[in-house]
């Protein structure tokens, strides 16, 4: 049975005080409001239409003109303006994919990336991987004879880089930068961009070769509530909230912010039996609750993006990675949290972990604002006002708070040998933690005693799309003749959550997980799990008995035969350890060794 929700009371700055919840708030406007449909106003045209419909297609030839006569230009608008999806699309259709090149888009989130080719692809009508594709870690949509627009991450367009130094294959006007406009949301600042790219040294300003524009969005307000006074339990106050809203609310979706998978997965489960429980009562209005985040495969996330009946909310429960990368239609109530999952690194430890902080001041407005996409909107803050004032403006530089090795590896693939003066756009390395990490690769020999990389081991470890030190594991793994087993470790170790503990099966979740541990630690544990996986055939039901999540082992799989390709490619030894069902003695041995 569902557990009974209390009252979470919230209040409006600006209004009498605090005191007025949200169903008092909605008894007092009742009669003087009308409850609004949240649908696509443009829905019934024709895609082409549609497109002219977005407020950058009137900045169209403007664009165009710009690209065509400066060699950067910095585009600046808000979400949802139209700029990832139809600006490539410009450049293709004013002919700058002719002649075998290739737009290419960067993206900050491989969802993002994945979710913005789809629509390109459907505004073209052409099949996704085709004219339009997507290149991810460990997974490469493309077709290198047809794709024209390629959305890619960051982190995929350096490793092309890797390869072909002047991104030949992609539309410039200059040997070294792309002439493609870089695509900025607020709060980024565009003039550090402009600056950064501007090649003019002269103060005639006629000489710039970088130039500002700016798109305006369709936003609407957003009424922010917080919080009469501090929960204990924000998992608990976001499913009350959520029903509150769905009880006494109008119409539109629902958004709830949250720090990572499990609690995401935990809030769904709770609101799912809640909206069964609702159902019981006779509510005519029902309740589809849908996970959001970045380990999630892409059929799944692609479901926060169908439309649902009038009849239905829908109620998209997500991470951070809801925050900026994607635009979800029909969002009207925001419900925040207050805290944010982020990478952090010490590198005198060479720990690298996920903790919880809490969000910026930056990153609260932007989560609010995704509730005036459609219409005006709503935004629950699961904290007082005066917390929000004493949270930071913004939030740290990954630059400052990640592991630099992949980042110094990559700079030296590339041709940079000095990364401690490197001028990046906004933040520099780090002196102390890059001087700590270039200390690292020189004793896993990655570096020579010049920083360089040492050939060949250097050069193959900063191929691999994997921390360093995993890297290396690989390619040592043939010499102790263990690469199969290390190949299906290394996979492991790239997801996250492989054990699920249900809150009301936690002891018995335990109990089954013991039998896949190993004395020797982690590693061997995961191999364990990995390989009675394959041998059950990959079958969901086995994972869900033992307590498994099914999802992130299929995803692992996937990931150790793009890792096999490279082991592959670098004629690494294909051997095994003794044992087969459990990691034998010899095999234990041989492990350990490799994975120190």
């Amino acid at each position: 049975m569902a557990a009974p929700v209390g009252p979470v009371k919230f209040w409006r700055p600006g209004t009498e005080g605090p005191g007025v919840s949200i169903s008092e708030e909605r008894q007092s406007q009742a009669e003087n409001s009308v409850a609004s449909i949240v649908y696509n106003p443009y829905a019934a045209l024709s895609i082409e239409q549609q497109r002219q419909k977005l407020p950058v297609f009137k900045l169209r030839n403007h664009i165009l003109y710009l690209v065509e006569n400066y060699q950067t230009v910095v585009i600046v608008g808000e979400t949802g303006c139209g700029k990832s999806t139809q600006i490539p699309q410009y450049l293709a259709e004013a002919g700058w994919t002719a002649e075998g090149r290739v737009v290419g888009v960067t993206q900050p989130r491989r969802v993002a990336a994945v979710t913005v080719a789809g629509r390109v692809a459907e505004e073209r009508g052409a099949v996704l991987g085709h004219e339009v594709g997507y290149c991810i870690r460990f997974d490469d949509c493309t077709d290198p004879l047809a794709t024209r627009i390629k959305f890619l991450t960051d982190g995929m367009l350096v490793r092309e880089m890797m390869v072909d130094p002047l991104l030949t294959k992609y539309r410039t006007t200059n040997c070294y930068i792309p002439s493609l406009p870089a695509y900025l949301e607020p709060p980024v600042n565009g003039e550090n961009f402009r600056d950064f790219f501007n090649q003019n040294e002269t103060s005639d300003p006629t000489r710039d070769t970088c130039v500002i524009l700016t798109v305006e969005g369709r936003t609407f307000p957003v009424d922010i509530f917080y919080l009469q006074s501090p929960v204990p339990d924000y998992i608990k106050a976001t499913v009350e909230t959520v029903v509150k809203i769905h009880q006494t609310e109008g119409d539109g979706d629902v958004l709830a912010f949250l720090t990572g998978q499990e609690e995401v997965e935990a809030v769904v489960s709770m609101l799912i039996e809640q909206a069964r429980a609702l159902a019981r009562t006779g509510m005519k209005r029902h309740l589809r609750i849908l996970p959001m985040y970045a380990g999630l495969p892409s059929y799944e996330q692609m479901k926060v993006f169908e439309r649902v009946p009038h009849s239905v909310r829908k109620v998209v429960v997500a991470t951070n990675v809801a925050e900026t990368s994607i635009t979800i239609s029909g969002i009207v109530y925001v419900i925040d949290c207050g805290f944010v999952k982020l990478r952090a690194y010490n590198p005198r430890t060479a720990i690298e972990c996920l903790v919880v902080v809490p969000v910026s001041q930056a990153s609260a407005n932007q989560r609010a604002g995704r509730g005036g996409r459609n219409r005006s909107g709503k935004c629950y803050r699961l904290y007082t006002e005066d917390a929000f004032d004493k949270l930071p403006q913004s939030t740290v530089p990954e630059m400052q708070r990640s592991n630099l090795a992949p980042v110094i590896l990559q700079l030296k693939a590339l041709g940079i040998d000095n990364v401690l003066r490197f001028h990046f756009m906004s933040v520099s390395l780090p002196s102390s933690g890059a001087a700590e990490e270039l200390e690292i690769l020189f004793l896993m020999a990655g570096l020579d005693k010049d920083c360089r990389l040492t050939e060949p081991l250097g050069v193959r470890t900063a191929e691999f799309p994997l921390n360093p030190m995993f890297a290396k594991m690989l390619l040592e793994s043939g010499n102790f003749g263990c690469s199969q087993e290390v190949l299906s470790i290394a996979a492991m170790m790239q997801i996250q959550n492989i054990f699920v503990v249900p809150p009301n099966q936690k002891s018995q979740a335990i109990r089954v997980h013991r039998k896949f541990a190993v004395e020797e630690g982690d590693h061997l544990t995961m191999l364990n799990v990995y390989e009675t996986f394959i041998k059950h055939n990959k079958n969901s039901q086995w994972c869900q008995e033992h307590f498994l999540n099914y999802k992130g082992l299929v995803r692992a799989a996937t990931v150790r035969e793009q890792l096999k390709k490279l082991l592959v490619k670098f004629q690494v030894p294909k051997k095994s350890s003794e044992g087969e069902n459990n990691v034998g003695k010899k095999q234990k041995s041989s492990l350990l060794k490799v994975t120190q």
